[in-house]
């Protein structure tokens, strides 16, 4: 993460096809604060996190691909709506919100 944020686990938000070509990625951070806000979507074991979590989508960086470090879980197909819906109340984006 940018400094003085540091390292800490992140929800990949660029397309998958195209990782071998950029250089920088959207990340979303993941952390242990939990607000049970429209913003943030849970994540845990499932994932392949150690604890509960969030990614919260007030907390959307660019970063440096070389930054990244090791691959710890997967989100299921089946989440990226809770993902939509926390990006739309982050940005006030209607049509996301009401996925």
């Amino acid at each position: 993460m940018p400094e003085p944020i540091g390292r800490r686990p992140v929800l990949l938000l660029s397309r998958r096809p195209a990782y071998e070509y950029l250089t920088r990625v959207i990340v979303v951070e993941i952390m242990s604060t939990i607000r049970s806000i429209p913003v943030e979507v849970g994540l845990g074991p499932a994932e392949g996190l150690r604890h509960r979590s969030v990614a919260n989508f007030d907390n959307v960086h660019v970063v440096a691909k070389a930054r990244l470090r090791t691959r710890i879980g997967v989100l299921k197909p089946g989440r990226i709506d809770e993902v939509k819906r926390a990006l739309g109340f982050s940005l006030d984006w209607p049509e996301l919100k009401e996925i």
